[in-house]
């Protein structure tokens, strides 16, 4: 059952943990939502289908985004308690820290139980649907191969330029069309306006045209036949699409399905490789969200009379360069050079070992703190550069002081 102060470390834990998780994900959002348009507007596509893409990348946003808000909002509840000497006064009154971390484990399972559930199935299933929304942009299977000002082949044998696209397409304007028949007849259309309408073949679409000259021409014809029509429909055959390939990619597997390839005995030792590094590179990531809890504790406590912020920008740092080592680890696991094994849980142990570490100091030592050492460093650097700026001034010698006084 949990007591007052289990429900207030919720409530401090709550906020900083959500507000952290969302602003992560809104600026990995951000950042590839640049890069999106751009791919987008390249490829012609409409606007709609860079909103469905981030869609499917949140999954793998939420994955690094969940780990990251989980460990600053324990953080930063802790610091909270530690500067308000609230820290003190639960560790006076019996409050172990092991008692105090109740909350942020039960934070700490659930979320991980989460992340489990997004890295195992969500995600692979999201990153085939990316990419099968980039293979259809390239190949034109959402309406994307025809661009604006520039000449288009559908097929072998008919070439179409839109010079002006309204109303997301729907009003298309100077308009030129060339067509050759099996015949060796040849169809040419110029028109003011147009508009692509859906047929009951799905092969096939009707391209009505506007005020505009069809020239028709063909080998046996002594001059070429020119009609000027206020409305014409001009079928078009669709070229035929390549379908998009399967989940054939290790991180667009399930966690059952890598487990199954993984195990099978006609695996070839490749894939094999790339499979194990994929799921180990899942496993390690999500384990060390249990160990986060400790390592946010050690961080949060700043030394006494100091109001540093290192331990948070440390932090950061910490779980940045953990994702990192582990996609080093699989990078190398999946190429064979290590065992993935070894290349991605031998960093996980040297972690929680350091971890580890850093929370019996601040626990077991008296006045123990794992990061004065680099805090020490960081106010004499902090210190030096304000003076550099002139921020802060030189202490004069005593001797010096006491002859000014008495002056």
């Amino acid at each position: 059952m949990l007591t007052a102060t289990d429900r207030y470390l919720a409530r401090l834990i709550a906020l900083p943990m959500l507000g952290t998780l969302v602003i992560s994900a809104m600026l990995l959002v951000l950042d590839k939502m640049l890069s999106l348009f751009d791919f987008v507007a390249a490829e012609g596509g409409p606007v709609s289908v860079v909103w469905r893409m981030l869609a499917n990348m949140m999954p793998e946003y939420l994955s690094l985004g969940i780990p990251i808000g989980l460990m600053l909002g324990i953080l930063l509840a802790f610091r909270k308690l530690a500067m308000s000497s609230e820290l003190d006064v639960m560790r006076a009154v019996g409050l172990s820290y092991g008692r105090l971390l109740r909350v942020p484990y039960m934070y700490a399972i659930a979320l991980a139980l989460l992340n489990f559930g997004i890295v195992g199935f969500v995600q692979p299933l999201s990153r085939h649907a990316y990419e099968a929304l980039r293979f259809e942009l390239r190949s034109g299977a959402l309406g994307a191969s025809i661009k604006v000002g520039e000449f288009t082949n559908l097929g072998k044998r008919m070439t179409l330029r839109i010079e002006r696209s309204l109303d997301e397409g729907r009003n298309l304007q100077g308009i030129f069309v060339r067509a050759i028949g099996k015949d060796g007849q040849t169809v040419a259309v110029t028109a003011a306006q147009g508009e692509f309408l859906a047929t009951d073949d799905p092969d096939t679409i009707i391209f009505r045209l506007r005020d505009g000259v069809l020239v028709n021409d063909a080998p046996k014809y002594k001059s070429p036949r020119i009609l000027s029509f206020s409305s014409h429909d001009l079928p078009i055959d669709l070229p035929q699409i390549e379908k998009f390939r399967g989940r054939d990619v290790d991180r667009e597997k399930t966690i059952p399905e890598l487990v199954t390839i993984g195990h099978d005995p006609g695996t070839p030792d490749k894939l094999r490789n790339e499979i194990r590094a994929n799921f180990h590179f899942r496993m390690v990531e999500v384990a060390m969200m249990m160990l986060l809890p400790l390592a946010a504790l050690a961080f949060a406590i700043p030394p006494k009379r100091s109001t540093s912020a290192l331990g948070v920008f440390l932090s950061i740092v910490f779980i940045v360069t953990y994702h990192k080592i582990n996609e080093y680890g699989q990078g190398v696991g999946s190429l064979g050079k290590i065992d993935p094994i070894i290349a991605l849980w031998g960093p996980f142990l040297l972690f929680a070992g350091l971890i580890l570490w850093m929370y019996h100091v601040i626990a077991h030592r008296p006045g123990g703190q794992p990061i004065a050492a680099l805090e020490y460093a960081f106010a004499k650097i902090a210190k030096q550069f304000l003076r550099l700026l002139g921020l802060v001034r030189r202490r004069q010698p005593r001797a010096a002081t006491m002859a000014e006084g008495a002056v």
